[in-house]
């Protein structure tokens, strides 16, 4: 999607420190941090939500949470909260899937 810009982060058109990155998703810090620790573990594919996940996507998010757990642990984080914002009502704000992990520990 030309006008997202998490499409733009994987395309290296906006320059992002990575954390993490392989075939299936990248991991950076939040620009906007809610706590002392706050990534964001977003998929290459572009899917704009949750709510409309193709079939085959669930290897995807799921790729995403065992991303998530591995960096909490490279990071020591003794407690973390994942979440995915769904549709504007739910809170998303970019229409490409991404999962936020948030900790005051570590």
């Amino acid at each position: 999607m030309s006008d997202c810009i998490f499409c733009k982060i994987i395309s290296k058109e906006i320059p992002c420190d990575f954390l993490y990155e392989d075939d299936k998703c990248l991991i950076f810090k939040d620009i906007n941090p809610k706590a002392k620790t706050h990534f964001l573990i977003i998929s290459r594919k572009h899917i704009p939500s949750i709510a409309e996940m193709a079939s085959g996507d669930e290897v995807i998010i799921g790729h995403l949470v065992n991303c998530a757990k591995n960096i909490a642990e490279n990071f020591s984080l003794s407690g973390y909260k994942l979440q995915f914002n769904v549709g504007k009502d739910g809170g998303q704000e970019v229409f490409h899937v991404h999962l936020h992990l948030i900790s005051n520990f570590g």
